[in-house]
Parts: structure tokens; sequence; C-alpha cells
């Protein structure tokens, strides 16, 4: 009875803690997802908003604002803006038309009266109106933000410049080809050699040999990613450039090379691991046709073991393309489209954990985008692979 009771009593906790584990990654998706396709439906806000900058005073369409640090809204339907407030001498008075048809941002805000106030545009829908003081730490400033309409989808995808700050230009199509052409670079480089070393330790390699190297291997697997982006930075990076005589190694040529060396230890464990699970008999049976050892391992054992190679070339895969710390090491991280293997190169991973601790507003929303996109790519690439294996299984 009593053991009934504990079984029941774990069938469910585990099903309690395998709920709120599958409530929590939906969460996460759900959150992600949400942030990312902000941008491409609604704007920054709903309308002009003002903060000011060392004025104890002043008043915004007839509203007195004291020691006021927040943003100042302004309803939807503005159409002119009257700022005013006491300066030494007298009283600062600014008066600003709001053009609603207008485009372009730098035109959208017609000045009719501004005494001594310098208008600057420090980026694109902010408007900067200043007061010299005593000192330049003394100035009096206003800044006028406007909304930000919904970004263009396809123009984010296919766009060609990442200016995230002063133009607000979100093009990412030189991040996807940079991140593309580095995962597969590393696995054009790194699984063929880890086929054949999961081969030579399953098939060929007496089992006190095979078994150091598996733990070899197992603990290169564990090793952090930033320790293979350091070597990659001391050994690689200069081997690179001391070889094709350039200016810097940091290239997608050094990339392809650390990512090939860490996605190493997973696709050979998987794959050893696979092809040492094959039954003797296979063996037997393709030796007793007369087929010699090579014959048998290309022929018979691999085929045999191929849904675990496979599987193990989409965790290759799958790391290359979410790799972080170490491509920003060796890459170079310039948002520039690759046009050769000796050109610095930046991907999707690295922008978002560049950037993401200082991007605010629209920029952090696009950061949260491309963690979409990546997710994305991640998905068609892991569900292309999985159609290949069933439908070589269905041909064999």
């Amino acid at each position: 009875m009593n053991r009934k009771r504990v079984d029941r009593f774990f069938k469910y906790l585990f099903s309690i803690v395998a709920l709120f584990s599958v409530l929590a990654l939906g969460a996460i998706l759900l959150f992600v997802f949400v942030q990312g396709t902000m941008p491409f439906f609604i704007p920054t806000a709903k309308g002009i908003r003002l903060t000011a900058q060392r004025l104890d005073k002043f008043t915004v369409n007839g509203t007195v604002y004291k020691n006021h640090s927040t943003f100042i809204e302004l309803p939807k339907d503005t159409s002119s803006v009257f700022i005013r407030f006491p300066s030494g001498d007298g009283e600062e008075i600014l008066d600003i038309a709001i053009d609603t048809v207008e485009k372009d941002p730098e035109k959208k805000l017609v000045f009719v009266r501004n005494e001594r106030g310098q208008v600057t545009y420090p980026e694109s829908y902010v408007y900067t109106i200043s007061w010299p003081g005593a000192a330049a730490v003394l100035d009096r400033k206003i800044h006028i933000i406007l909304p930000e309409p919904p970004y263009d989808f396809w123009k984010f995808l296919t766009g060609l410049e990442w200016r995230p700050s002063r133009l607000k230009i979100f093009g990412i199509f030189p991040m996807i080809a940079g991140t593309l052409l580095a995962s597969f670079g590393a696995v054009l480089l790194g699984v063929p050699i880890a086929l054949l070393c999961a081969l030579f330790m399953a098939e060929f390699l007496p089992p006190m040999p095979a078994s150091l190297a598996r733990s070899g291997i197992e603990l290169l697997a564990g090793i952090p990613s930033v320790v293979y982006g350091f070597f990659g930075l001391m050994v690689i990076v200069p081997a690179v450039k001391n070889v094709f005589h350039i200016s810097s190694g940091n290239t997608l040529l050094s990339a392809v090379v650390v990512l090939a060396l860490m996605i190493l230890p997973t696709v050979i464990t998987i794959a050893e691991t696979s092809l040492r699970a094959v039954p003797l008999s296979v063996r037997e049976a393709s030796l007793s046709l007369g087929a010699s050892k090579m014959q048998t391992v290309w022929r018979a054992v691999l085929p045999h073991a191929g849904s675990g190679v496979i599987a193990g070339i989409i965790l290759g895969i799958s790391r290359a393309v979410g790799e972080t710390m170490a491509v920003i090491l060796v890459a170079g991280n310039s948002p520039q489209l690759v046009r050769g293997p000796l050109q610095s190169v930046r991907t999707l991973t690295s922008t978002i954990a560049m950037e993401m601790g200082y991007a605010s507003g629209r920029h952090s929303e696009m950061l949260f985008s491309i963690g979409v996109v990546l997710f994305s790519i991640i998905l068609i690439l892991n569900s292309l692979i999985l159609r290949f294996r069933r439908r070589a299984e269905e041909e064999s």
C-alpha cells in the first residue's frame, strides 16, 4: 500500500514538473516571438514625446511641469507644440508646427518661433533644442522624440545596412549570410573529420585506446566556448594573418576553423556511439559475403548507423549556428556583406550579444526580431535534414 502511494506521489510530481517546464518554455518562446514581431506591426509610441534636461519649470501647450524627469506624451492628433520657460533675462519661447502628412522625420517639425535655441538632429526621429549655459554641461535641452512607424519586414530581412543608432536602419541580410556561411563552412570542414574519427575509434582502434580517446573527446565537449574563442584569437587569427598576408586575421575563415573545432567533439561522440550500437551480425554478414573490413565499414556499418550520425550532425549545425562568444572573438564583427573568406563577418548571435546591453526602444525590439530569425533558421535547417533522412531511409 505504501509503495503504491509512493509511486503515485512521484508520478504526480514528475507530471507537475514536466507541465511547468513545458509552460515555462512556451512562455519564453511566446515572449520572444511577441517582442520580435512588435516592430513590424506597432509604432514605438502613440504620439510625440518630450523630455527636458536642466529645466526646473516649463510649460508645454499650457500645462506647467516642475522638476519633470520622465517623458511627456502629447496626444496623437497634436498639430503644434508651444513651449516656454523662464530664462535669466526673460523668457524663452519655442513654437513648433507639426506636419502630420510629411513622412520624412527630418522635415516633420517646422520651427515657427525659436529665438536662441540651437536645433540639432542627433538621430532619426529625435530633435534636440539646446540653450547654452555657463558651461557645456549646464546647457538646457529639450528632446522631441517622434514615433517611429512599423518597420518593413522585407526591408529588415533583405537590407544591407545595419545602423541602429543614428539612421535607424535595420537590415540583417549581411548577418544572415555571415551566419550561414560560417555554419556551413564549419560543417563542411568539421563533419568529414568527425565521421572519420568516429569510424576509426569504433571500428579500427583497440578497446583500451578507444576508451581513452573517447574520454578525451568527451572532455573537449565540455570546454566553454570562450576557451575555444581565446584559442582561436591567439593561434588561428595570427596564423590566418601570416599565411595570407592580410592586415587582420579576424575573418570568416578564422570563424569557420574555430566553429569546426567546436562541433568536432559533439559529432564524434554521437556518431561513435551510434556506430558501436550497430549489431555484430551486420558486420559478420558483410564479411561473410567477401567484403573487406573497409568495405564493411562504409557499405554496411555506416548506413546502419545513419540516424545517429545525422542526429550528431544536427546538433553540430545547431551549435555552429547558435555559437556567440567564440565567433565574437575571431570573426571581426563587421556588419558588412561578406564577399570572401578573408573578410570580416558578423553573425546574428554576435549582434544580439554585443548590442543588447545598451539597446533601447526600437533597437532592442529589433534584436528580439533577430532572435526570432535565428530560431527560424535553426528550425528550418533541422527540418530539412530530418526530411532528407526520412527520404534516404525510404529509398533504402
